[in-house]
């Protein structure tokens, strides 16, 4: 996890990092060691691997490979009811203006048509830890800084630790079952992917998880992809935790051409059919809208955008969220709404002024995919 700016960290340290967030090395030869707070190296001619001690100043040290990273000395201590210590990880992309050699990250979620990554891990007990995936993504393609959305994917955990937030469901991606935690820690929204054992490698889509995150409203389509990051951070210990093999690839074009073979979800958001009824009167109307997920996987979170005919202005709203008032409306779930099983529904309604023209909109996304309507 990309700590290094939260807003718990002392000034001075927020000072040092916003100078140089990283000591940046050369490529890295077997057996190269980082002991410096944030120093780096460059692996295979492709990824980054960073030490990135950023909550302690004792002494963490890395023994970096040519497929990875193992940590040697970890002597920071923090407590379990707070943040860990440290992220030390290797990626693929930007962080912190270090980007990975040849990467084509930041990239527009449209504008990829895959994001496979495979990784492997070595674990040890008696610490205290969470095998820890990351994936950034910002409305912005922000190469310095803190992004907004961050995705972890919790590998393994170990030692009385949780993800930031609070747990708002299950769900299924890659074949796997996830344990979903939501929340925010104070500089970036996080949602989490609890794996209810632990997962020694593992290859498979990143952008399965993009999909499910922007499933749930967190994103759009129109939002950037900025790094892929796979490391540990540990609370207490972790000498001889090892990531051994990383990859990550993330290809450009879009949806790709050939028709899909199956009923799932076309990429920017599921399946979907919208119907629309109206009463209206001399100066105003009420809509009545009725979301349908038509797709065979449901949507966790949903948002749904359409433009309102000229004239039309929203004066009040029920069972969903609704942003804008005239022109273009986005209306999300709420609480009790948000989850749409295959051929389920959700409704929800407004109240709208006019003048004279009533007609429908003409058009309705949900979560980015375009809808029928009926």
């Amino acid at each position: 996890m990309r700590r290094l700016f939260r807003a718990c960290l002392a000034a001075g340290l927020l000072a040092a990092a916003g100078v140089a967030a990283f000591t940046v090395a050369g490529p890295a030869s077997a057996d190269a060691e980082i002991c410096e707070q944030y120093g780096s190296t460059t692996i295979g001619g492709r990824y980054v691997v960073m030490n990135n001690r950023w909550g302690t100043s004792a002494q963490q040290c890395i023994n970096v490979t040519g497929s990875g990273f193992t940590i040697t000395s970890q002597q920071g201590t923090g407590s379990t009811s707070g943040a860990p210590v440290s992220y030390p990880a290797v990626y693929f992309g930007c962080h912190y203006t270090n980007c990975s050699p040849g990467t084509n990250l930041p990239i527009r979620v449209s504008d990829i048509s895959s994001a496979t990554s495979r990784v492997s891990y070595n674990y040890v007990q008696g610490a205290t830890y969470d095998a820890a995936y990351d994936i950034w993504l910002d409305p912005s393609p922000k190469k310095d800084g803190v992004n907004q959305q961050e995705i972890m994917i919790w590998f393994n955990r170990q030692g009385s630790i949780q993800p930031i937030g609070s747990v708002v469901g299950t769900t299924t991606i890659g074949g796997r079952s996830w344990q979903v935690w939501r929340g925010s820690n104070g500089s970036n929204a996080v949602i989490s992917y609890v794996a209810p054992s632990p997962i020694q490698s593992w290859s498979f889509s990143v952008l399965d998880f993009i999909r499910d995150v922007q499933n749930r409203g967190a994103i759009t389509s129109a939002w950037y992809l900025t790094s892929i990051q796979a490391g540990f951070e540990p609370w207490i210990g972790g000498a001889g935790l090892a990531v051994t093999d990383f990859a990550a690839t993330v290809n450009g074009g879009g949806v790709p051409t050939s028709p899909p073979t199956t009923s799932s979800p076309p990429p920017g958001g599921s399946a979907c059919r919208v119907t629309y009824a109206t009463n209206t009167w001399n100066t105003g109307l009420t809509a009545n809208v009725t979301v349908t997920n038509t797709g065979s996987t449901a949507v966790n979170g949903w948002t749904l955008g359409f433009t309102l005919p000229s004239g039309q202005s929203i004066t009040g709203s029920w069972n969903a969220t609704l942003t804008g008032s005239t022109g273009a409306i986005t209306a999300r779930n709420v609480a009790h709404n948000g989850t749409l099983a295959p051929n389920a529904s959700a409704s929800f309604g407004f109240q709208a002024t006019h003048t004279g023209n009533t007609a429908a909109p003409a058009s309705f996304t949900l979560n980015g995919a375009t809808c029928t309507t009926a």
